[in-house]
Parts: structure tokens; C-alpha cells; sequence
């Protein structure tokens, strides 16, 4: 029967563990499926880096419920890497779960038993069908009575080229480019060479910042940081207006190392090939024929996107811009919104044409990069009370986001001169804080 087959997770990170965790607290059991080897392993990835949101904000309180019995307490206060916040939270939360987390198990389908995406009758009575595929690659079918895909986007970073396409050589040059944030304890790939770094959001300010504490350390380093926009006066966040301090602290600390001289600000440049010189350095050009120094390293950090492949026997209706869930996509547009007015989304807001089927956390928000680890617990929370059949807490709001200080980012990612309007004010002005030079 459908009411004794477990909620299937898929993911063990920050999210897909606290729904976890929510789901038992409804007496309904979860099965967390897990690719890596170890709970979040994505946060492992980027183990090093430091959060922006304080500890109060990334532990889920049904979790801490969970855990407390067991002595466990919630670190009260500061900033943990991602290392931290696994070796103090979730390694701890996925102990706690027991066998109800599965690792080494990468999902490779997710359908209807017995009916594809076209066939209708009695489409709703029947379970879902979870394709996997261990480790020694034999592969499994599971049954659920509901899906819950916490899967994240680490997987699928968004390539240089300006189109949404690698630009022309970007595979070609694989071996000098990074999808990832430099590790300052790790300086060897950086020190003493020439890094280009892509992108103008909080991931590409935290490279720049880590990358200037390399060059501080390191004399001969030098750093270019290239955007597609202007600089405004949203591009380095809302500073001390933002009521995630260390979050309006990123952009600063960002800024300073260009006005310090450690970092070049190259505006406008939109990657439309990267080819490699006769020593193996990159050289961007951009579609405007402009070229950047040759580089030793190109850290591209464009943001992500949702890998929506194994969710194609699923009826979904999703928003043909962000790739996310339709019903939240006008409300979390980050080219409308990025001054604290998105709604918390539930899940009324994430269900699809398929009942039962909720994508949350990171992948809920398609390619909007302003998702926060508490917008997850909440849409999780509200979920776990929707599958238990508790209509009102699922419907109800629990959440109130904290205020990022700026009206509009940094320009709309097609606005070269970023001086489109934001969401609550005139449009910014152009500033100018030392910009570097490049050939055309």
C-alpha cells in the first residue's frame, strides 16, 4: 500500500536531510539517497569557504529536535566554514538518521510505476519508481510514495560564455579553469601568477577576497576580475544595510581589494572565446573583440543550474526562464528582485502536475542565486506537513527573509552599462573605482 512505502529524498545536504528530519517528526518515514560517500558532499567540496549566514540560521529546528536528545547543542553563535558546518550539524543529523540515509547512490530516473509521462489513467494512485545505481554499478529500482528532490545544482556550474553556452575553447581549456572558490590554504595554483575570475556575485567576491589574501601573502599575484556589467552602486552588495552582516561584509571587503590595487575590475566583458597562448595561459576575448592578459588560472563562477534529466517521466510545471517551479519564479526573478521582497515559497507553491513530487532547496530556485539555507527549512517544514496531511501548517508562513540592503544587484545580467531599474527605487549610478585596462 502507498502509506507504508517511505518519502523518498533525494540528497543528503543541508536540506534533504532536514526534510528528513521534518518527515519523522510527521511519523512519516524517509529514505535519503545519497551520491557521495559522506552526508553533503557538496559542501565538502567547498569545505573552506565561509558562510554568510550565522549558525541561528543554518540549523533546521525540527533537526536540533532530533538531535538533542542525544546531547547534541546547537552552536549559538559565529560563521562556519563549510567544513564546520558538516563536522557540528550535519554529519551529526545523518548519524542520527541511521540507515534511513543511503550513500553511494545516485538516482538516475524518477517515473510513475507502470506509466510514462503520457499515460493518465490511474497515474495518481500508483507510486513513484526511483531509479538508482550503486557504486558497483548495479542498479535498483525503488518505491515511494513521495518524492522530495534535494539534489542541489553543485553539479551543473553555468559556463563563461556570456549566451548560457562554454564559450568557443572554454573545453578545450578544462585544465587551467575552475568552477570553484580558491582555498587560500592552498595557494600553489595562484600564487605568484596572473587568475582571471568570472562572475560578479557573492561566490565570485569571496574568490576575489580569498585571492587577494593570497596576493597580499604572495607578491607577483596578480588578479583580474572581470563582469558583464557596469559597476553601480549595488554591485558590492548593501554593506552594513544588509541585515546579513557578513553577507553586505563580502561586497566590501571585495571592493577594497580593487581600490587596494590587488584586484583589476574589467566591466562589461562578455566571454565569447577563451583560447589557450604558446605557454598554456588563457586568453579571453569577449564578443566585443576585447581581450584580457593571458591568464594562468580562469576561476568561473556564473552561477548554477538544476540538472532536471532524471525528472523527465515527471509531470513538472516549471518556469521556461529560471527552470524553476512555475508558481515561484515571478517572486524570486533576480531580475527583479533582489532587495528582500521574495516570498518564503511552501508547498503549495513547489507542487506540480505530478502530486507528491516537490523539488526544494537550491534546485527549487532554478538558476536564482539568492537562495538562503533557511528558505529551504521552510519550504520543508511546510512540505513534511503537507505530505502528513496538516494543511494548516503547511499553509501557514514562518519565515521573513532578511533585507539585503541594495534595491537591484549589480545590473541585469544583459545590461552592460548596469543601469537597469531594480525592484523599489531609480535605477542606480555608474560608478567608477579604478577599472582595469584590456586590449581590443
Amino acid at each position: 500500500m502507498m502509506s507504508e512505502l517511505p518519502v523518498i529524498v533525494i540528497g543528503a545536504g543541508p536540506q534533504g536531510l532536514a526534510a528528513a528530519a521534518h518527515l519523522l517528526e510527521r511519523g512519516l518515514e524517509p529514505l535519503v539517497l545519497e551520491a557521495g560517500d559522506g552526508p553533503a558532499a557538496a559542501v565538502a567540496e567547498w569545505g573552506h569557504v565561509r558562510l554568510f549566514s550565522p549558525w541561528p540560521e543554518l540549523v533546521d529546528q525540527a533537526a536540533a529536535r532530533l538531535l538533542e536528545p542525544s546531547g547534541w547543542k546547537p552552536p549559538a553563535q559565529g560563521y562556519p566554514t563549510g567544513a564546520e558546518w558538516i563536522a557540528r550539524y550535519l554529519a551529526p543529523l545523518a548519524e542520527g538518521l541511521g540507515g534511513r540515509v543511503r550513500y553511494g547512490t545516485r538516482v538516475t530516473g524518477v517515473s510513475r510505476k507502470g506509466r510514462d509521462r503520457l499515460a493518465g489513467a490511474g497515474r495518481d494512485g500508483q507510486p513513484f519508481t526511483v531509479h538508482v545505481s550503486g557504486q558497483d554499478d548495479g542498479e535498483e529500482r525503488l518505491e515511494a510514495r513521495a518524492v522530495i528532490d534535494a539534489s542541489g545544482t553543485w553539479r551543473l556550474p553555468n559556463p563563461a560564455g556570456a549566451d548560457g553556452l562554454p564559450a568557443l575553447g572554454e573545453q578545450a581549456a578544462a585544465g587551467v579553469i575552475r568552477y570553484q572558490i580558491p582555498d587560500f590554504s592552498a595557494p600553489q595554483a595562484f600564487a605568484g601568477k596572473h587568475t582571471v575570475v568570472v562572475g560578479s556575485g557573492h561566490s565570485a567576491a569571496t574568490a576575489v577576497i580569498e585571492l587577494a589574501r593570497i596576493a597580499r601573502a604572495h607578491p607577483g599575484t596578480a588578479i583580474t576580475w572581470a563582469i558583464r556589467h557596469g559597476v553601480t552602486a549595488g554591485t558590492f552588495g548593501g554593506g552594513t544595510a544588509d541585515q546579513l552582516p557578513e553577507r553586505g561584509a563580502l561586497g566590501t571587503r571585495a571592493k577594497q581589494a580593487v581600490q587596494d590595487g590587488l584586484a583589476g575590475l574589467v566591466t562589461g566583458f562578455r566571454t565569447a572565446r577563451i583560447s589557450l597562448d604558446a605557454a598554456g595561459r588563457a586568453v579571453l576575448e569577449a564578443e566585443d573583440g576585447t581581450e584580457l592578459p593571458p591568464a594562468d588560472a580562469v576561476v568561473v563562477l556564473t552561477g548554477f543550474r538544476p540538472d532536471l534529466s532524471f525528472l523527465s517521466e515527471l509531470r513538472l510545471d516549471m518556469d521556461p526562464v529560471l527552470q524553476a517551479p512555475r508558481r515561484i519564479a515571478a517572486d524570486i526573478d533576480p531580475n527583479v528582485h533582489s532587495c528582500g521582497t521574495a516570498t518564503p515559497t511552501l508547498a503549495a507553491d513547489l507542487a506540480h502536475p505530478e502530486p507528491g513530487l516537490y523539488l526544494t532547496g537550491m534546485k527549487s530556485y532554478g538558476r536564482a542565486p539568492t537562495f538562503l539555507a533557511m528558505t529551504g527549512y521552510e519550504q520543508v517544514r511546510s512540505i513534511a506537513a503537507e505530505l502528513a496531511g496538516d494543511r494548516e501548517a503547511a499553509g501557514r508562513r514562518e519565515l521573513v527573509l532578511p533585507d539585503t540592503g541594495v534595491c537591484s544587484g549589480g545590473g541585469l545580467p544583459d545590461d552592460p552599462d548596469g543601469v537597469s531599474g531594480g525592484c523599489c527605487a531609480p535605477a542606480p549610478q555608474v560608478l567608477q573605482i579604478g577599472l582595469a585596462s584590456a586590449s581590443a
